[in-house]
């Protein structure tokens, strides 16, 4: 399978994507190919670790790019007061609301909790841990990362932290727009706050549901020379191999990373 001719842009996604199957085939601790649980075990392990670095806490996480998933949080709420959930699809948001309610037909997110809870040390806190999650997402909101105020019309007060997990390596088409939109994102963190990223590296397409869609092909020293540009200080840096004996993606690695928006910042 090949990368799609042009690159998949962010209307497609409004039009097209599916987020209970895309949830069904990546994050399925039952029904996800064996490899796509292995991947998401290994982003939850390095989630956990970046969370727990010294000075990663405060009041306000802003979760970009958070698509129809909350295994991203699953660390990061035991170390901030209130979540904002941004996402650029409609879809992708109500799916996310649904859980957040409790709503019928939600997405079994239990086995992932408990193995972050486990890696906690505690297994038998995943109730309270969903229960956590629920009642700090206080806020659910559209987001453009390709704009200079990713949230506008809306403005959020500074948060003290942005996570980003498989978010801007698929809505950034070449690297000046991945470049740009390091930069839109930081504008709404505080100077001194961090930025936790989670992306992958050399693929340039994944698929689902019949569906192909376009990955900005990135290499290592292109996301470390992307973030300092955005004007951040790398704190935590971790890359490792990932391939799968699978067309429906064309994976290479994937990395994690902490990096500190500069104290002096103006914005």
């Amino acid at each position: 399978m090949d990368a799609p001719a042009v690159f998949t842009e962010a209307e497609f996604y409004q039009q097209n994507f599916n987020p209970q199957a895309y949830l069904k085939e990546y994050y399925s601790m039952s029904s996800s190919p064996k490899w796509a649980q292995e991947f998401m075990k290994q982003n939850l392990r390095t989630l956990h670790k970046m969370f727990s670095l010294d000075g990663v806490r405060g009041d306000i996480l802003i979760d970009v790019g958070c698509g129809p998933t909350i295994y991203q949080l699953l660390s990061a709420c035991e170390r901030f007061q209130e979540i904002f959930a941004l996402d650029y699809t409609d879809q992708n948001r109500r799916e996310l609301e649904k859980w957040l309610k409790g709503e019928p037909g939600a997405f079994d997110w239990e086995p992932v909790v408990k193995y972050v809870c486990e890696l906690e040390g505690d297994r038998e806190k995943w109730a309270e841990k969903q229960e956590k999650v629920r009642r700090k997402v206080t806020r659910v909101l559209k987001c453009d990362v390709t704009k200079g105020k990713p949230t506008e019309p809306v403005s959020l007060p500074a948060g003290d932290c942005i996570v980003s997990t498989l978010c801007l390596e698929g809505a950034c088409k070449d690297l000046p727009a991945f470049r740009s939109a390091l930069s839109n994102i930081s504008t709404l963190l505080r100077p001194g706050g961090h930025l936790v990223m989670v992306t992958v590296l050399g693929e340039s397409y994944y698929a689902f549901n019949k569906q192909l869609y376009s990955c900005l092909l990135l290499q290592k020293h292109e996301v470390q020379e992307a973030v300092l540009a955005a004007g951040f200080q790398l704190k935590f840096f971790e890359d490792r191999p990932f391939t799968v004996d699978d067309d429906v993606t064309d994976i290479k690695g994937v990395i994690g990373l902490v990096a500190q928006k500069c104290p002096c910042a103006t914005v």
